[in-house]
């Protein structure tokens, strides 16, 4: 695996593979990787001949300066995972070859409504911080495919938002949320919790799940309930010691709120435990 850390040297190695006809996929993290992160990973090496991985932590999307700082960083650790699963290139940039004029007055890529609501709502600025550093690693590495994890419903829907209203020639591929035993979906910011904690946090899959349930018992669109559902379920995370930021059922095309008729729709749901935030969903297809 190479590593490169500026700009021009992984556009050098990029034209490489493109002489030789050769397709790229990427796979953007801000590393502390984990098994979820690994399976993005095995899912680009199916769909293109090269797989280029990226390590930002970047301070764009975070609303807290001290969330930022606290993030851990594993570079070596990190390494040897990609390493293992065969990944072509790590790009491991600076901030400063990211940004070389800093942050405050670059130019922003910003999708309007879908940045503005959920996780958007609770973290003002944090998706124009995803969709701006997303395009610029599209721009930066022109891959053929780049791959998601569907743990960030939101922000997989808002990169493919982007994406099309941009005519960026980017494939984007979501893959399944990887879990823990007790269900848990596996997050860098897990490791923020102690034993006691990862099995409290289960009861956020849990709730997504008794919410799943709860929807499919009703077989006439007309009588579901959802903000009553929604409303039981937040109950249902304080009383299991989380501290809930929303439970919302939405569509899953648009993250509109549903109407009777719409069949495919996805239920998402943010917590704090201790000093994790953690975000899941599920998504429900109805007959």
């Amino acid at each position: 695996m190479q590593t490169f850390e500026t700009i021009a040297a992984l556009r050098a190695a990029r034209a490489v593979f493109r002489d030789s006809r050769q397709t790229v996929a990427l796979v953007p993290t801000m590393g502390n990787l984990h098994e979820g992160h690994l399976s993005l990973v095995n899912a680009a090496r199916q769909r293109a001949d090269r797989v280029v991985a990226s390590i930002f932590v970047n301070p764009m999307q975070f609303d807290n300066p001290a969330d930022f700082s606290a993030y851990r960083r594993t570079i070596e650790e990190d390494r040897c995972k990609l390493s293992a699963s065969q990944v072509d290139i790590l790009f491991y940039p600076d901030a400063s070859e990211i940004y070389p004029e800093g942050t405050a007055h670059c130019t922003r890529v910003e999708v309007p409504g879908l940045s503005d609501i959920l996780c958007g709502r609770h973290r003002p600025g944090h998706f124009v911080g995803v969709t701006t550093i997303v395009n610029k690693l599209f721009n930066v590495v022109q891959p053929e495919v780049a791959v998601f994890g569907e743990k960030d419903y939101q922000q997989l829907l808002l990169i493919r938002r982007m994406v099309a209203d941009l005519c960026l020639p980017v494939e984007i591929v979501g893959v399944p949320t990887v879990r823990e035993v007790h269900g848990l979906a596996m997050s860098s910011r897990n490791n923020y919790l102690s034993a006691q904690e990862r099995l409290q946090a289960s009861a956020l899959y849990q709730a997504l799940c008794w919410a799943r349930e709860q929807i499919q018992a009703v077989a006439v669109p007309a009588y579901r309930e959802y903000a009553a559902i929604e409303l039981a379920a937040m109950a249902a995370l304080e009383t299991d010691g989380l501290r809930p930021e929303y439970f919302s059922i939405r569509r899953a095309v648009d993250l509109a709120s549903p109407g009777p008729d719409d069949q495919r729709l996805v239920i998402l749901a943010a917590a704090w435990m201790g000093s994790a935030r953690l975000i899941d969903n599920i998504r429900i297809t109805l007959k």
